[in-house]
């Protein structure tokens, strides 16, 4: 034969079935639920059973120490709202004075065993010395922090950020030693800058 004589047939592919091209699943089974859950549960507390006292003395020798340099005021350990040469001139303007909220705790707790007493005009002149004393405490800190706010811009050349007033009004009406950090200024003494 000839080569003109043969015809040329096209070559074609054979049809593929797509379905064989894939994969019958993903190869494994699914988990049932269960198994699944149990797999991701951990415990909320972890278990400490396993550590060393030698362990254990260093935590509780770190806390102790980050707790004595908060007391102290020391920028390291204190928390992020206590930071900041801002915040020590704030807690220092509350400390260097006399503050009328310090005593109003103990005040309360004698007006309230005074109360106690069923005299019909001592009740009376306890509550009304407890309401005087709260209206005397807010009046003090509102004039605190108005002169604080004054003498903070003046010397920092710009306005306590938000959140100061009620930083230095919650300290005001804090006893003196139970306030964290812990004063580090006198009574009396001159009001500067850090």
């Amino acid at each position: 034969m000839s080569a003109h004589n043969k015809e040329e047939k096209p070559v074609t592919e054979p049809a593929i079935d797509n379905a064989a091209k894939t994969p019958a699943g993903k190869g494994r089974p699914t988990p049932k639920r269960r198994d699944q859950e149990a797999a991701n549960r951990r415990p909320l507390v972890p278990d400490n059973k396993g550590a060393t006292k030698e362990e254990k003395q260093r935590r509780k020798a770190a806390r102790s120490k980050a707790r004595e340099g908060m007391l102290r005021g020391d920028e390291r350990y204190l928390a992020a709202r206590d930071r900041g040469p801002m915040r020590r001139f704030l807690r220092d303007a509350v400390d260097t004075r006399w503050n009328i909220g310090e005593v109003l705790l103990p005040m309360m707790l004698m007006i309230l065993a005074a109360s106690l007493i069923n005299i019909a005009n001592l009740q009376v002149l306890t509550f009304t010395l407890a309401w005087g004393l709260i209206i005397v405490g807010l009046a003090d800190a509102i004039m605190l922090w108005r002169r604080t706010k004054a003498r903070a811009t003046e010397i920092f050349g710009e306005e306590p950020g938000k959140g100061s007033a009620s930083y230095v009004v919650l300290r005001a009406f804090q006893m003196r030693v139970s306030r964290v950090p812990r004063p580090v200024v006198k009574r009396g003494d001159e009001l500067r800058r850090h």
